[in-house]
């Protein structure tokens, strides 16, 4: 049985009116700046549109009294010239309400544009602990959700708020002539459906931010009911009515939660509506009492009640547009949070207890720099770090702890370790034993949580990032198939050579693609994947070979790293690959994650990860001979092929 919602959270204190005020304020003037910098004289016509619409609805109110009057004045001639001033002013204030349509169309694609790749270009510079953090990924979700219109609906508010201001004020300065306590129930009978509008806006806001997990749910069930990637297990395990039961459970309890909050604020808000309609029709009726008792003339009259019952609708549009603003500031909030976020502070990683257990390193692996990594680890501790040596080349970890963000389990713990410029090792272990995280912390994906790691003697985090990943040839065991065609599949390892041709065809050779290659019907251009017309699809092993054929477009890559890249291959081809690769990595320095120990062997120096330490580090023939964790498992896996 599955576990209930969770409650919403509680609502948060209210700030200070003054503070909400500057808060919105600011929201306003920021959203401005976005619309101004997506285009200024759209932003420019936009205000004159809003001033014009603003004069045009009085002026129009006014010619009406004259017509009525000229009418009951008898004047023919009048008439007609009132009716064509009229005429003009509609036509006026069609062709800028068009133009207002046209306008805010045109700036609001160019607006959404501008931000989109504004939240991609901001995601473009996350850690990758950013996107592996659920709480910050939401944040993303939020941001996105509504980036491309809320912006623009702001500062659109924003004009018709100042429109209405302006149209009130002449509908006002008509009124005032008949009477001023008119004006003022104008005012006071629009007000209570406006409150309620401005709550419902926030308790919607709330929902939508409290579900944004499921929301990401909701959107991972679509796309696995309707991909390539999932269709033949969905097909094969018969999982479509599971995952679609959970959607329809989901989307369901969405679609409850959303007609809950709509009924309710449609049947209060037209509730309170009526009081605004109640206090129109008193004074419809005042006025046409006094027209019929000669003490207002018809032109007046129809005047008045024009003034009112628009002015009446400017006030509502008014408070309307600040009920609006109030929640287009609520979900701008999301954005800003998202692009105000500071990227450079590392989250709070909790309480956690060192495991038991010491590092086991072979003497005779360490031996040369022991003495030296046990002072080092002293000064790292005390934060005072020696210099070294610039005549060290390669890769050392000095005292290297990590867990991931938000974890209390360590998943490497005080790791030390010198692999020189040129060696070739290989590293074994159980799954989740912390190989992968090895090589994300030496390739600076994720900085480590406790201890300095160096390269060539220079601590990673004074390393320029391009010049530090321009050092690596990396290809990862999760590694993307991308729907593009072959040339830009094995292109993109190294992008600043996208179009270098004969780069490319090096690279696939090297990495056991040419075959693939070869039998592709349009060559370099072909296609690859089925999401888009003439793609060609490709089997696990293809794939795989595309990958490493991507690892080798970095010619100029001093370390590779290769984590279990060859899992689909056969044995056979797998070993071939690795051979290829010695060859072709003479005096590089590299890294392989392998499960298969005919290719591990071929490494120089073996290490093998267990529970976060390096409990073993030696040579293959070093390894067996300890009768250790690695023995065990070569031993089971030779047993296999007896």
């Amino acid at each position: 049985m599955r576990p209930p919602p969770p409650s919403p959270p509680r609502e948060s204190p209210k700030p200070p009116l003054g503070v909400a005020l500057r808060e919105s304020g600011r929201f306003i003037r920021r959203a401005l700046a976005l619309v101004w910098k997506a285009s200024a004289p759209l932003t420019v016509l936009f205000g004159v549109i809003a001033l014009l619409g603003a004069l045009l609805g009085p002026a129009i109110a006014l010619a009406g009294k004259h017509i009525v009057d000229a009418v009951v004045a008898g004047s023919r001639d009048e008439t007609l010239e009132w009716v064509a001033v009229e005429l003009g002013l509609v036509v006026a204030q069609a062709s800028v309400n068009r133009t207002g349509a046209v306008v805010r169309s045109v700036l609001g694609s160019r607006l959404g544009n501008d931000i989109n790749i504004a939240i991609l270009e901001r995601a473009q510079r996350l850690e990758l602990r950013h996107f592996e953090d659920p709480e910050f990924y939401d944040r993303l979700t939020r941001a996105r959700r509504e980036a491309s219109s809320r912006p623009l609906s702001l500062v659109s508010e924003t004009f018709s708020l100042v429109q209405s201001v302006l149209t009130l004020a002449g509908y006002a300065a008509l009124l005032v002539r008949f009477n001023a306590w008119v004006v003022l129930v104008l005012m006071v009978a629009t007000v209570p459906a406006t409150i309620a509008e401005m709550k419902y806006s926030k308790q919607g806001f709330r929902m939508r931010n409290w579900r944004s997990p499921d929301a990401r749910r909701l959107t991972y069930l679509e796309y696995i009911l309707a991909n390539d990637k999932h269709a033949k297990e969905m097909k094969l395990f018969g999982l479509g009515p599971l995952f679609l039961g959970r959607y329809k459970e989901l989307a369901e309890r969405f679609h409850r939660e959303d007609s809950r909050l709509t009924i309710r604020r449609s049947i209060v808000t037209y509730a309170l509506s009526l009081l605004a309609t109640l206090a129109f029709y008193g004074a419809y009726a005042s006025m046409a009492v006094l027209a019929a008792l000669g003490r207002l003339t018809l032109g007046n009259m129809t005047m008045y009640v024009l003034a009112f019952r628009s002015g009446q609708q400017s006030f509502q549009s008014i408070l309307g547009g600040i009920g609006n603003i109030y929640e287009h500031n609520l979900y701008m909030s999301n954005l800003f949070a998202y692009l105000d976020a500071d990227l450079d502070v590392a989250p709070d990683l909790g309480a956690a207890s060192e495991p038991a257990g010491g590092l086991a390193v072979p003497a005779a692996a360490l031996a040369p720099v022991a003495a030296v990594e046990t002072s080092r680890r002293a000064a790292s501790r005390e934060g005072v770090l020696p210099p070294r040596s610039d005549a060290e080349r390669g890769i050392r970890l000095s005292d290297v702890s990590f867990r991931y963000p938000g974890q209390a389990r360590w998943v490497l713990r005080h790791v030390d370790l010198f692999i020189p410029e040129g060696q070739s090792v290989a590293i074994v272990g159980q799954n989740g034993a912390g190989k992968t995280t090895l090589i994300k912390l030496v390739s600076r994906l994720y900085e480590p949580t406790e201890g300095r790691i160096y390269l060539d003697g220079k601590d990673l985090g004074e390393w320029d990032r391009d010049a530090l990943l321009a050092r690596f040839g990396v290809v990862f065991q999760d590694f993307n198939q991308y729907q593009l065609k072959f040339r830009e599949n094995v292109g993109v390892g190294a992008v600043e050579h996208l179009s270098d041709e004969p780069r490319i065809v090096r690279a696939a050779s090297q990495g056991g693609a040419e075959p693939v290659l070869a039998g592709l019907s349009a060559g370099l251009d072909t296609p690859l994947g089925r999401w888009f017309q003439d793609g060609a699809e490709l089997s696990g092993g293809q794939w795989q070979k595309i990958a490493l054929a991507r690892g080798f477009m970095r010619e100029e890559a001093n370390i590779l790293v290769l984590d279990e890249p060859t899992a689909a291959l056969d044995a056979v081809a797998e070993h071939a690959v690795f051979e290829r690769f010695q060859a072709l990595t003479k005096d590089r320095t590299t890294i392989i994650i392998s499960h298969r120990f005919p290719t591990v062997r071929m490494a120089d120096r073996i290490l093998v990860i267990e529970d976060g330490v390096i409990a073993e580090d030696g040579t293959h023939a070093e390894l067996v001979a300890a009768a250790g964790t690695y023995a065990r498992l070569y031993a089971l896996q030779a047993s296999g092929y007896v």
